[in-house]
């Protein structure tokens, strides 16, 4: 038998009062590596300008990020161009090909953004969301907004990670994402086992999301709560964006990030409202594989500075069938998911906001909720039991959003909480036969920093930390572990010369780690990070390469397998991990073409069980990623493909033994399309998910089955009435039975994995008012 044991189973009032401290421990963090740059990238960006060009000249800019594309456009036009960060976050550009003058290149590569931009009589190309604050006056002239005063100049040469994925809020309007598995259901790199919302991990290039720094609007998430539950359960309608560094994290992802970074960003007011206005939208789906209906309902708000919005969604139905017909039982649909902000942004432009997201998912699950059922099970043990899975996540926000040169602070603080409560069934005779047990992960964690602005980029430079807890709540043996941790850190990302973009960071951390009995063991490490990118043809060819080393203290236990009696023997070490990432990405008229090769080694990696508290663990991924693509005015094809092996001890990993460590991935392709006719407000568009069989598995294992899914969707937004959204889609068109390749237990005989749902037609309604 494979299967581990369940145990019971269970305000800077304008700077006028600065924090003194904060700024003089960031500056003198920051001063080493400021002092090493050219003089000239010393002075505050503001204060230099390039030589401007006015006339009509040659653009050739491909479709890239916002902050990629505005970077070649300043390169190309002379201009230096201003940009918030917060504006360019998850936004694609358009391709700009031809002659035009730079006023009429810049207006083109943005459009259909939600930006507005001028060009200042200094040469300063100025580059803002729509959503200005009142303090942000002028006028408003084909498409171009001229600005009292310059505002944040963000990320002019791009995020400089060079293993990031962005799924921007396009992307997610395309998707319309049920879950989180279709939030990344295009990526090949990014697997999500389980067909469950409630039991679903995400993987990133094999390795589990415990072992990434996740955050979600800025707060550290420390969900490992049950290994047989979600990591971090959340309602996609929510989103905005997200972003995935794969391997290689920079220092200012946060403490943790042994294997990247998932960053999940929720819908603000600006979103909605250019301007002073209130507003709501519904939106409504039904899904015929399980009879299941969601509706969601929101309202906002903006009115000279202030801003609200609330949106919850709740979703009923029974059990989906699988493509062999077979109910899959214990996936009832029955969830309440919502989020509420409030924010002030005051005349100086400094702004607080505090938002508070939820969800709970309560209904009888699968008796192991991430597997069909297992011939170990007890005799005893019913083939359901009820769950209760809530997460809530509270966040304290303040920017400045008219800052100057030196001064770009942000402080976060927030406190998140993930409960399961389940009912634990002893032995006939037993008293008491059942009782439940509830589990709970916490964390308290902040952040303050600053951003400095040069002439060749950024430097941010901050203190961090973190309070976590996992504690269960057993009725014979309650346990809790404990960890703090307090970093410094820096991050430089700019660009030193023409066709270059680097960036690079280091941390310093410090963890205090309490063991269920009270031991407690103190640890303190190192954290480095370097990438760069290379024009080897500007604009059609770049190389890229990264590298990170990452201290990340001890992890936490889950809190199901806490023992209170553990002796922690031999004393547990904190965990490290390497990170390499080598990669070329040509382009040319729209046509794209990508390769790269990663790896990631992981040591000291925890694994735990209710026997013993501590064993160390050697987690290697590699592999390869090759993606290809072509861009249109109105649509684009796009073909990616992943190659991934990981192994745990030198030898191939199963799911089992790689429980939040990794899970066996193999070869993914995937393909999708879409097109917009325009005249008509009809998208339309599909995906396809290719596994081929995957036998790199322990002696004695069954191979991974091969399966192909087929989705496709059709939009329609009447011209007439924009506010009105249809779509109907069907996912899974051939009915094909399978389990996604990171659902566990596929290479066990004992097993039967969890089925993705078979066939199922689903039609939706948005209405805006």
């Amino acid at each position: 038998m494979r299967l581990h044991s369940d145990r019971s189973t269970t305000t800077r009032a304008k700077g006028r009062v600065r924090t003194v401290f904060f700024t003089r421990l960031m500056v003198s963090t920051a001063a080493a590596l400021l002092f090493s740059l050219p003089q000239a990238a010393m002075q505050p960006a503001a204060a230099q300008a390039k030589t401007a060009r006015i006339g009509a000249m040659a653009f050739d800019i491909p479709a890239q990020s916002l902050a990629a594309a505005l970077n070649a456009f300043g390169r190309q036009s002379g201009l230096q161009v201003s940009l918030a960060a917060a504006t360019s976050r998850g936004v694609t550009s358009k391709a700009v090909k031809g002659t035009f003058t730079p006023k009429e290149a810049l207006a083109a590569l943005l459009q259909g953004t939600e930006t507005q931009h001028s060009i200042t009589p200094d040469g300063t190309a100025i580059v803002t969301s729509k959503h200005l604050s009142p303090l942000v006056t002028g006028s408003v002239e084909n498409g171009s907004t001229t600005l009292d005063r310059i505002t944040v100049e963000g990320e002019q040469v791009g995020e400089g990670d060079v293993s990031e994925l962005n799924i921007t809020s396009e992307d997610l309007g395309r998707k319309n994402p049920a879950t989180i598995q279709d939030v990344f259901r295009e990526e090949p790199s990014v697997k999500v086992g389980s067909s469950l919302p409630m039991s679903q991990k995400v993987y990133v290039n094999g390795i589990e999301e415990t072992n990434l720094a996740i955050s979600i609007d800025g707060s550290r998430q420390n969900n490992k709560v049950f290994h047989h539950n979600a990591t971090t359960l959340i309602d996609p309608t929510l989103l905005k964006a997200v972003s995935v560094d794969e391997g290689v994290a920079p220092a200012d992802a946060g403490p943790g990030a042994l294997a990247g970074s998932i960053v999940y960003e929720t819908k603000d007011v600006g979103d909605f409202l250019d301007g002073n206005g209130y507003g709501g939208f519904v939106n409504s789906s039904f899904n015929t594989n399980g009879n299941i209906f969601t509706t969601g309902l929101s309202t906002f708000g903006k009115q000279d500075g202030f801003e609200y919005l609330g949106y919850f969604n709740i979703g009923r139905g029974e059990e989906f069938s699988a493509g062999n017909g077979d109910e899959v039982l214990g996936t009832r649909t029955h969830f309440l998911s919502g989020i509420g902000k409030v924010a002030y942004e005051f005349e100086s432009g400094d702004r607080i906001e505090i938002s508070h997201e939820a969800i709970k998912d309560e209904a009888p699950r699968p008796f192991r909720a991430n597997m069909g059922s297992t011939t170990g099970a007890k005799p005893w043990e019913p083939l359901v039991r009820d769950y209760s899975l809530a997460r809530q996540n509270t966040v304290f926000t303040y920017t400045d959003t008219t800052p100057e040169g030196w001064w770009d602070p942000k402080l976060v603080l927030a406190y998140g909480e993930t409960d399961v409560t389940t009912k634990v069934y002893l032995k006939p005779g037993t008293v008491p036969e059942t009782y439940d047990v509830t589990g709970t992960t916490g964390t308290f964690n902040g952040k303050f920093e600053n951003r400095f602005h040069t002439a060749i980029g950024t430097v941010t430079a901050g203190v961090d930390f973190y309070d976590d807890k996992a504690e269960l709540d057993d009725l014979f043996e309650p346990a809790t572990e404990k960890a703090k941790n307090l970093g410094a850190y820096v991050q430089a990302r700019l660009e030193p010369f023409e066709r270059a973009r680097m960036s690079f960071g280091g941390r310093a951390d410090h963890q205090w780690f309490t063991g269920t009995g009270g031991q407690e063991f103190n640890n303190s490490g190192l954290s480095g990070n370097i990438s760069g990118e290379y024009d080897i043809i500007p604009e059609y060819l770049t190389a890229k390469a990264g590298y990170s080393h990452v201290w990340a203290g001890i992890p936490l236990a889950e809190n199901f397998i806490m023992n209170p009696a553990w002796t922690y023997d031999p004393e547990p070490k904190p965990t490290t991990s390497d990170n390499y990432t080598v990669g070329l990405v040509a382009k040319y008229n729209g046509f794209s073409l990508e390769g790269s090769v990663f790896r990631t080694e992981m040591d000291n990696a925890r694994a735990a069980r209710y026997a013993y508290a501590y064993a160390a663990r050697q987690v290697e991924s590699e592999g390869f990623s090759i993606g290809a693509g072509y861009d249109w005015a109105d649509g684009y094809v796009r073909v990616k493909y992943a190659n991934i092996d990981t192994l745990i001890d030198g030898k191939p990993a199963d799911s089992d033994t790689g429980t939040y460590l990794t899970t066996p991935v193999g070869e993914i392709i995937t393909v999708s399309a879409a097109h917009t006719f325009a005249d008509w407000g009809l998208t339309v568009g599909g995906d396809v998910e290719l596994a081929p069989k995957y036998d790199k598995v322990p002696d004695g294992s069954p191979a991974f089955k091969a399966y192909q899914v087929v989705n496709s969707f059709v939009e329609y937004k009447p011209p007439t009435h924009q506010n009105l959204t249809l779509r109907a889609e069907v996912k899974n068109i051939f009915n094909e039975t399978y389990s996604d390749r990171a659902t566990y237990g596929q290479e066990f005989g004992e097993v039967t994995p969890l089925y993705q749902p078979g066939r199922a037609f689903i039609v939706s309604l948005r209405a805006t008012f």
